[in-house]
Parts: C-alpha cells; structure tokens; sequence
C-alpha cells in the first residue's frame, strides 16, 4: 500500500499514519519535518521518474510506503502520477488543504468561481492568457515561471497579483498584495506556493469585480473591461465550479454589434471561422483587421485571450464598444498590418485575418510563421484567393476553404417570404499539423 499524505497547509504529519513504513519519499522540507521511522529508506523528490522506479521496487516486495507532498497532493500533484503508475486501488490519500483554498481563505475570498491553472513545470504562457482573460485565476508556479515572470507578462494590464509564500508555515508565511510590474521587479525565492490573479478597480462609475482587493496606486481600467456576469453577482447561486460555463450561443446576429455599414462579418461566416479557430480558455487569439470586432469578442467570450488590430480610429473605438458591451476583454492594437504586427508578443495560437485589400499576402506571411496552430482568412475578392492560398501553404500550413453563400428568411408583404442572398465569401483556413505544433500547451 502506498500512503499518500498532503501536509503544510493541513494538519500535521502524525506519528501513526508514518509508523511501519519501509520507505518514505517527499520533498527535503517534509522529510526534514515529520519524525519519520529510523529504519525507513528515504527519498528526496527531485526528478519524478526515479522516485517512482524506487517504489515499483518496495510495491514489488508488498512494503508499506509513503509519499509526503504539500496541501492537496491530488490537486495537481503527485497523485496523478502514483496513480497511472500502480493503480488507485494501491494508493490511500490523505489530503492537507490545498494551498489555492489556503490562499483565498487567508483573503476572506470564495474561489468557487476561480479558474486553477499550473505552470509549474510547464510554460507560462498558458497561464498569462488565462489571467488576461478571466477576473479571478489561482496559478501554481514553479522555477522560472513564479511571480517575476508573471508580473512581467502581465505589466500593465488591470490585475493585482497576490503572492501567497510558505503557507502553513507560522514564522514565514507571507501573503502580499503587488502590481504586475512590482512582482516583476522582485526576487521571490523558493517558498512561493501560489499566486492569484484578480482584476482591479474599474473606471470611476463603473462596475468592479466583487471581492477584487483594493492596492493603492493599483491602475484603473482605461480600455475594454471586464463586466461581472451573472456569475459575478454578489449573492448569486453557482452550480458549477471553475470558470463561468460559456456562451450558450455564438455566431452572434449582426445586430448584436456596432457596426458601420454592415461592415461586419456577418454571422454564417463567422461561424465556421470560430469553428476552424477552436478559441479555448489559455488560447491568445489575433484578429487583423478587426473592423467592428466581431470574431475578437466572439472569440473573448469563448474564453481566449485576444488581440484586435484595427487601422482606423473610429474601428478601434468600435472594437472596445463591443467588448465593454459583451462583457470581455480585447486588447486594441490601433495600427495597419503587417507593419502593426512586428511588435506583438507573445505569438498567438490562432489568427483572423479579415480583408485584408492588395496587402492581404504580406499580412499572412506575418502572421503564418508565428501561428502556433492556424490561420482563417476571410475574403470577399476572388481574385485574393490564390495568392491568399500560396501564402498559407508557403509557411507549412495545411491549406483548406470553402466558398459560402447563404440565403436567409427575409418577410415580404401579404405574410409570404422570399429568400435574400448575403455576398459570397472565400473561408481559406490553413493549420499545422499536430507533430508540427510547436509544444502547444494542454
């Protein structure tokens, strides 16, 4: 049998669950701290596959063995792993509280509409979109991807970062309220155990996330915001947990936006485009050439981070209305692709490119190479659409489209109805293949 114990941020380690056990495998603080049977071999954790090769070869010989690890070990932790390995059945877990709840209790703060995400051992970046994209995020951190890292990626933008150290831990706990930019300009040490993510105050008048703590000096929102749902109500009923469910529709009818002369993509057309797009929580999405934002916001509410590149002013102005008015965050970048996009960073999972005119080929073979995973190109001319296509397949991209033309319902006089034809549109969409992915996060 393998014993699985959390300990730090629950109760301690007692002499009972540790007593008869052949070997003991933990971090070097839980070893250090538990009175531990003195024939007991011990391990320190390090790398993960050495440990678990030691106790295959105890489980072998049918000795008792157990695993110390911090709060809630099977909260990513280690009882994933254990499990695979030698089967639940083997395993009898014993969880601590988890340094998430810890953390949240220590602000007077629910954390049952909280989106968890670890970049503990795995990259950031997954973690920065879903800290752009929802008000309340608990990250797990890790070397190289702690409070520093994170404050840098999100400089800034309108978050408080809270940074929870060595919890559970009387003489050392810490738990500090920072910007972006003050977490970036520090050096944390070892004993972060968590930090969370919560949006700041809005503009003066309006609305502000519940329970978002109060920082001096802390920026106000000065572009799109985030607008609390009904998940966000104070008093409100939650039946799941997590982040709020998604949209129960998308493919949102024009009216649903401003918009200047029906210059939108109408909504046949960005339906398939969000379906080639996949847009997911941890997602960063570009939209060039957003004109109204339509494919931005849409892609906002299905939980991506996103970034808007829009040429004229009165579209910026358009994009920022629509998202203020659906309730996420898009950052507007006013500027003309391809020039405006040399200065994004990070490279974005999916891109939209609408229009586009004579400079539609150049503003692929900006935005292809950096594509983690594809590109959707929108089209009115045909006459764009073998350079468009030529473009996409010359940066690797598996090349695929379609021609759409819908008819809808339309009323004419005496109660009949007649059938009135939108303008055909080319969908060309090009994607990497899996292999070639580049280590997109999951």
């Amino acid at each position: 049998m393998i014993t699985v114990v959390g300990t730090g941020t629950g109760a301690p380690l007692t002499e009972d669950v540790a007593a008869g056990a052949a070997l003991v495998v933990g971090g070097r603080r839980h070893l250090d701290a538990a009175r531990l049977p003195a024939g007991a071999e011990r391990v320190v954790l390090g790398p993960l596959a050495p440990a678990l090769d030691t106790i295959a070869a105890y489980v072998e010989k049918e000795l008792p063995v157990l695993v110390l690890a911090s709060g809630d070990p099977g909260f990513f932790g280690i009882v994933r792993a254990l499990a695979e390995r030698f089967g639940a059945e083997r395993l009898s877990v014993r969880p601590g509280v988890s340094s998430v709840a810890t953390a949240f209790a220590r602000l007077g703060l629910p954390w049952d509409d909280a989106v968890v995400v670890s970049a503990h051992g795995r990259a950031l970046r997954t973690a920065v979109h879903v800290c752009r994209a929802r008000p309340k995020v608990a990250v797990l951190t890790g070397p190289g991807a702690g409070p520093a890292e994170l404050g840098a990626a999100l400089a800034g933008r309108d978050r408080v970062l809270v940074v929870a150290s060595a919890l559970g831990d009387p003489a050392r706990e810490r738990v500090e309220r920072v910007t972006p930019a003050e977490a970036a300009a520090r050096d944390w040490g070892t004993a972060v155990s968590v930090v969370l993510c919560l949006a700041t105050p809005r503009m003066p008048g309006a609305p502000q996330v519940p329970g978002a703590p109060q920082v001096p000096g802390a920026p106000l929102v000065s572009g799109p915001s985030l607008v609390p749902g009904p998940s966000l109500v104070p008093g409100a009923p939650r039946t799941l947990a997590g982040a709020a469910p998604g949209p129960a529709r998308w493919a949102l009818e024009e009216a649903e936006f401003a918009h200047r002369d029906s210059m939108i993509t109408k909504f046949e057309v960005r339906a398939l485009a969000l379906a080639r797009l996949g847009p997911r929580l941890g997602d960063l999405v570009w939209d060039v050439g957003a004109g109204s934002g339509s494919v931005a916001v849409e892609c906002a509410r299905l939980g991506a981070a996103v970034v808007a590149v829009e040429k004229s002013a009165d579209g910026v102005a358009r994009v920022r209305e629509n998202a203020r008015a659906h309730g996420v965050e898009v950052d507007v970048v006013h500027g003309t692709a391809p020039e405006a996009l040399a200065g994004l960073a990070p490279d974005p999972d999916a891109v939209f490119i609408g229009g586009g005119g004579r400079e539609l080929p150049a503003v692929i073979r900006a935005c292809a190479p950096r594509a983690r995973r594809t590109v959707v190109v929108a089209m009115a001319a045909l006459d764009r659409v073998p350079a468009a296509r030529e473009a996409l397949t010359a940066a690797g991209l598996g090349c695929d489209g379609v021609l759409l033309q819908s008819s809808r319902l339309a009323p004419l006089p005496g109660e009949v109805t007649r059938l009135a034809a939108t303008n055909p549109v080319f969908l060309l969409w090009g994607s990497r293949s899996p292999v070639s992915n580049r280590g997109v996060d999951q």
